[in-house]
């Protein structure tokens, strides 16, 4: 199992790890160093010693070293995965097999060769090395079902001229608020704008944007896509994206699914995502407080906000009249 090393895309392939290690199979949960080195810091020694039939291991993302404490820069881990970590997995599923062969050759009861690929569909490479080496692979959709369809056309934005931009002149111009309702399943006053934001760009070479063409152009060479979210939630975009893919299995969203399903008893039930030390004081703040009094507002591991729209959602925040936490 290979999640794309950031905080929200780790989270959900270990809830489905450990869903999947409960259903009886045997799991290789794999970081790449940079993380398998920041959950030992934030969750102690004993964070990577796993549970049988469940370990860790890691692979190198080709980056040089940067702050211990802090995800990487995006655009150049996504390049760095997108060239350089095929030949690394590939090594690494070679290695594993190596070491059940001589587990099984020393009568242990427990080796297991890979069989199956569970990769996180941003990393790409894991799905190739998959079909190349004859085995099963099922891919994870992290992001949001309506997301992915705008990534996915991202191609016939250069088709139709609507990117790249013409000039910055086009952020402000009103070509951002061009219509977009040729895209199968999303609603019909869809704008520009409404796609993820990759599309802002002067750059026909933008690493982000040609990452995510890359990324849903390889999602249908595996033989399942596993999406974080449930049929009526997203409907109208399951039909668009079953025309599209492979099977499709809604198993979302993915922490309640592990919180309902996996055994209290489970050996993988303390097994834990958090890439940065845990704060203890606010969650013995919210235990002080009354059901549904606060609001929570999360913007993710990798948001920059200006001191100014951070000051806006506080005092919007406020205004609302509930205690808040960001």
């Amino acid at each position: 199992m290979v999640p794309y090393p950031a905080q929200g895309h780790v989270t959900p392939m270990l809830k489905l790890a450990v869903l999947l290690h409960a259903r009886g199979f045997h799991v290789t949960f794999v970081n790449n160093e940079f993380n398998h080195r920041r959950l030992l810091r934030a969750r102690g020694a004993g964070a990577l010693d796993g549970a049988p039939g469940f370990r860790f291991a890691a692979i190198d993302d080709g980056l040089p070293p940067s702050d211990a404490d802090a995800t990487q820069d995006v655009p150049a881990l996504c390049h760095s995965v997108r060239t350089t970590c095929l030949p690394r997995f590939k090594a690494l599923l070679a290695k594993l097999d190596e070491e059940a062969d001589a587990d099984a050759g020393a009568g242990a009861g427990d080796a297991r060769r890979v069989t199956c690929v569970v990769a996180d569909s941003t990393m790409a490479f894991a799905i190739l090395a998959a079909r190349e080496l004859g085995l099963r692979c099922a891919t994870l959709w992290t992001a949001s079902a309506c997301g992915f369809m705008g990534y996915y056309h991202y191609k016939h934005l250069l088709d139709r001229g609507l990117f790249p931009l013409k000039s910055e002149a086009d952020l402000s111009n009103g070509h951002l608020d061009t219509k977009m309702d040729w895209i199968p399943g999303m609603p019909a006053d869809l704008r520009l704008r409404d796609l993820p934001s990759f599309v802002r760009s002067t750059d026909r070479d933008d690493i982000m944007f040609n990452f995510f063409i890359d990324v849903t152009a390889t999602m249908p060479l595996a033989s399942a896509v596993i999406l974080n979210t449930f049929d009526e939630l997203d409907a109208p975009l399951m039909v668009a994206m079953s025309a599209l893919l492979p099977p499709i299995y809604t198993v979302g969203p993915l922490h309640l699914t592990a919180r309902n399903n996996l055994p209290a008893d489970s050996p993988v039930a303390g097994v834990g995502s958090n890439l940065w030390k845990e704060q203890g004081e606010a969650l013995r703040w919210l235990d002080g407080r009354p059901p549904r009094s606060v609001v929570y507002v999360n913007f993710g591991s990798i948001t920059v906000m200006s001191a100014e729209h951070l000051l806006e959602f506080a005092w919007g925040l406020a205004g609302s009249g509930y205690a808040f936490l960001l």
